[in-house]
């Protein structure tokens, strides 16, 4: 074929995926058809000339990873999926945003193959991005030998204005940067438009220089539709392995539209039938018929079949002789891309009994989590800047770090500082975190947490809602878990937070009430394919008594303690640290002469994934003297305790003094459980004794405020 043929074959094919990406979104009357017009030809270039995978195997382990950060171009991917040959047909791009369509309006991971995560809030998928780099080094370290490499593959992504106004990309960038991912690669879509008119309006910023400032390489690609110097930009970052790389790329939104053209009308509406017209006639297109796909473009596109299939039949030639070279390594490898757990992962968990010293949850979590990482060797993460408050450190396994010319390269819990290290220091960046966390998760061969203080999950609530969206393994570790937290006061004591948490669907929300249920509830947690959420308390809890227990944490809720002879007068529901309150109240009753059965409910999601046996075996519907008891919103807590029951909970912030005073100054205390209880019961005179009962606390001396 003659250089002009070739350029002839490229043009159709990039102008292809613009008018099949218009034609989609005029067909829905819904969408974002600039930014595929205007990033059509650098996406072509990277797809087409630069990027390995496997149409017939979108999971291949050693695919290039592709995010479309600005996820409402959606259309771009879609097309790039259709056309190179991916299990997407033209009927489904034809219903483009319409119900169970595969065409979502933004992208969903696992209902398009091809699609690698879930983007919609701006700058998700950039985190996203540095978390699945982060994986591919790790990987990459922990099995290459030399002469035998088998993890080699880079991360790339679009992301627009939009993306790089948001804090969440510069947190993301910042970490990158430092961690020196060199396989980073993102192509910037500078069209300089958004939804609400030029980027002139509010983002003037020189995003070169702060990436630079950031530890990244950055290149200039004067104009967008310039395959050739796209594809230099290409080879020029993939040659640089210690600094992630950003391809500014001009482009134009629109592009080929000749009435919205770099024309902010073009970002989110359809471009119109009489414009869609002109467009075709202003491209050469030749056709006016809509989803028309010119025959040669379509081949040079599915070209991509045997070019994926023949890299991934080279890819699995070198597996086979590391196979036979490693196999100790091979199998280990292959088990943690399947996602297999070993079978004896739980042997080292340490148990309690009632009497042994009252520790923290969040301290339980750190014994349990050291536990499970001697086995699961593939389990790695960190903490916004809080290991030590969150007991989170993985003790000797290293810190995923750059080794630094110069530098001790020590590390700060043992192991020392290489990509094999499995300590990541997320620094103060909770947002950054999350989203890198889902990348890590979606990525594969790890199994990634994430740790900081439950009021600060706010920060993180976007990731947290996709990876439930997503059905990532992601592990959500909160502590500092109520008002109990004390001195540091109501801005780092939450309220709302686990009410807005258990709304997530697909998102399992665990409080534990002691090590016990810390140990029993990290068990689920790396046994589900979707995430878990813990909430971890910071001061000391006992250990409870288990003897008449029926059940356990991974039931959602259970029968802690057994009124005497199986026959309650009422029941006591508690969850975390107040789940001691209940057992407490419960003994005080027995003075009153009535039976209690205390039920502890560390996770509302997982009780009522139970079948209507179990439930109401726990919870007799025919008991309705009950009282809830929670450090937190009363909201959704009424579901529980039912019309005639009593919640005890807080409808008001928290306050900063020793975390034993706040806890009983604001009602949790077991004189006030009982009280409820006799209450409910109809027994006044008696609930008014126990509230009349004096405070018991005790003013220590200031806790240390980690």
């Amino acid at each position: 074929m003659s250089t002009k043929d070739a350029q002839t074959l490229e043009n159709l094919c990039i102008n292809t995926i613009r008018i099949l990406s218009a034609d989609a979104v005029q067909n829905a009357n819904s969408g974002h058809p600039g930014m595929p017009m205007g990033a059509a030809a650098m996406a072509y270039t990277l797809w087409m000339k630069h990027m390995k995978f496997n149409p017939k195997n979108p999971g291949w382990a050693d695919r290039d990873r592709f995010l479309l950060s600005a996820g409402h171009g959606s259309m771009l991917l879609y097309s790039l999926l259709h056309l190179t040959g991916y299990e997407l047909s033209l009927d489904e791009i034809k219903r483009f945003r319409q119900w169970e369509s595969m065409t979502p309006g933004h992208p969903e991971r696992g209902h398009t193959p091809g699609v690698e995560v879930a983007t919609g809030p701006l700058g998700q998928g950039f985190g996203n991005a540095v978390g699945m780099a982060i994986a591919e080094a790790w990987l990459a370290a922990r099995f290459n030998k030399p002469g035998h490499t088998i993890v080699d593959h880079h991360t790339y992504g679009i992301c627009g204005d939009g993306d790089l106004m948001e804090g969440i990309t510069n947190e993301a960038a910042s970490l990158a940067g430092h961690l020196q991912l060199g396989k980073l690669i993102f192509l910037y879509d500078q069209n300089r438009i958004t939804l609400a008119g030029g980027t002139d309006l509010c983002f003037t910023e020189d995003v070169g220089k702060r990436f630079e400032a950031l530890g990244w390489q950055t290149i200039h690609v004067e104009d967008g539709n310039d395959t050739a110097a796209v594809s230099a930009a290409l080879d020029q970052a993939k040659a640089e392995t210690k600094k992630p790389s950003l391809l500014l790329v001009r482009t134009h939104i629109g592009f080929g539209s000749p009435k919205k053209h770099d024309n902010f009308s073009s970002h989110g509406s359809p471009l119109g039938e009489d414009e869609l017209l002109a467009t075709k006639k202003a491209l050469g297109w030749p056709s006016e018929e809509k989803f028309f796909l010119p025959a040669d473009a379509v081949a040079h596109f599915r070209e991509a079949i045997d070019t994926g299939a023949k890299a991934q039949a080279e890819w699995e030639t070198r597996l086979n002789a590391y196979k036979a070279a490693f196999p100790a390594e091979a199998a280990e490898f292959e088990a943690f891309t399947a996602g297999k757990l070993p079978a004896d992962f739980a042997a080292d968990i340490p148990k309690w009994k009632a009497g042994d010293k009252p520790i923290a949850t969040r301290v339980a979590g750190g014994e349990v989590i050291n536990a499970l990482a001697k086995r699961i060797t593939n389990l790695m993460g960190g903490s916004a800047d809080l290991n030590p408050s969150t007991n989170t450190a993985l003790k000797g396994a290293g810190d995923f770090q750059p080794v630094v010319e110069g530098a001790s390269n020590m590390g700060a819990v043992g192991g020392g500082w290489n990509y094999a290290g499995r300590n990541v220091a997320f620094g103060v960046r909770e947002h950054a975190m999350g989203a890198a966390v889902n990348g890590m998760a979606a990525h594969g061969g790890v199994i990634p947490f994430g740790a900081t203080f439950l009021v600060f999950s706010d920060y993180m609530k976007p990731s947290i809602r996709l990876s439930a969206l997503s059905h990532l393994k992601s592990i959500w570790v909160f502590t500092h878990d109520s008002i109990g937290v004390g001195e540091d006061g109501p801005t780092h004591e939450p309220i709302e937070q686990l009410a807005g948490l258990r709304a997530i669907p697909c998102l399992t929300v665990i409080r534990p009430a002691d090590a016990t249920e810390t140990a029993e509830a990290w068990v689920y947690a790396v046994g589900r394919e979707a995430p878990t959420l813990f909430a971890l308390s910071r001061q000391n809890v006992p250990h409870l008594d288990r003897s008449t227990a029926k059940g356990d944490a991974s039931k959602g809720a259970y029968i802690l303690a057994e009124a005497d002879g199986g026959k309650p007068d009422v029941l006591l529901i508690g969850a975390g640290s107040e789940v001691q309150l209940c057992v407490a109240a419960k003994e005080r009753l027995k003075g009153y002469g009535v039976n209690a059965r205390v039920v502890s409910m560390p996770s509302m999601n997982l009780f009522e994934q139970q079948d209507a046996a179990y439930r109401e075996s726990v919870l007799p519907k025919a008991i309705r003297a009950r009282v809830t008891v929670e450090a937190g919103s009363t909201f959704g807590w009424d579901r529980w305790a039912g019309s005639e029951g009593e919640i005890i909970g807080l409808e008001r912030f928290g306050a900063s003094a020793p975390g034993e005073e706040v806890m009983q100054r604001l009602g949790f205390r077991a004189e006030n459980v009982t009280a409820a209880a006799l209450r409910v019961l109809g027994r006044a005179a008696d609930a008014k004794k126990e509230s009349d009962a004096p405070l018991g606390f005790t003013v220590a001396a200031p806790m240390h405020h980690a």
